[in-house]
């Protein structure tokens, strides 16, 4: 209820543990989407300098930190003109599971039916049904039997 109030949009059955905000004067909390379903683990961190969106049925462990910006530091930090600011939403599509302390960096989507290994930083887009991990996060395997699995493509 008190995620609602500040804005965060919060779908029905959310489970939502202890978790840290930061750069909140950016998006405010309207910046945050939460579908049905959804469980978010003890520890995790949202950076709201831009918008990240869970669409139903994903799971996030504990300790998992969702980036979505990069900033090197001040304006005139000699590595500025090497490395700009930036922002980009993140999203995480229906059914995906995120393992603990993976971290999702800026402009990221994880396809519907994602894996993503514990200990991961993923750097990248992940395509529906595949399993990855690592530093920087790689492929693992495509799942199989995807009409098994029931994902609203919506």
């Amino acid at each position: 209820m008190f995620l609602k109030i500040i804005g965060v949009k919060v779908g029905s059955n959310v489970i939502f543990h202890q978790v840290t905000f930061s750069n909140c004067y950016k998006t405010g909390f309207k910046g945050l989407n939460l579908g049905n379903d959804c469980f978010i683990g003890d520890d995790s961190l949202f950076d709201l300098a831009d918008r990240i969106t869970l669409a139903d049925q994903v799971t996030l462990a504990e300790r998992v930190t969702i980036l979505t910006h990069t900033n090197i530091g001040y304006k005139d930090h000699p590595l500025q003109k090497y490395y700009p600011s930036f922002t980009k939403p993140v999203h995480i599509k229906q059914g995906s599971f995120i393992g603990v302390n993976a971290t999702i960096m800026p402009g990221v989507t994880i396809g519907p039916c994602s894996v993503i290994a514990a200990g991961s930083v993923v750097t990248e887009s992940v395509a529906p049904y595949t399993v990855v991990g690592g530093v920087p996060a790689k492929v693992l395997k495509t799942l199989t039997n995807q009409e098994n699995l029931s994902v609203k493509t919506t």
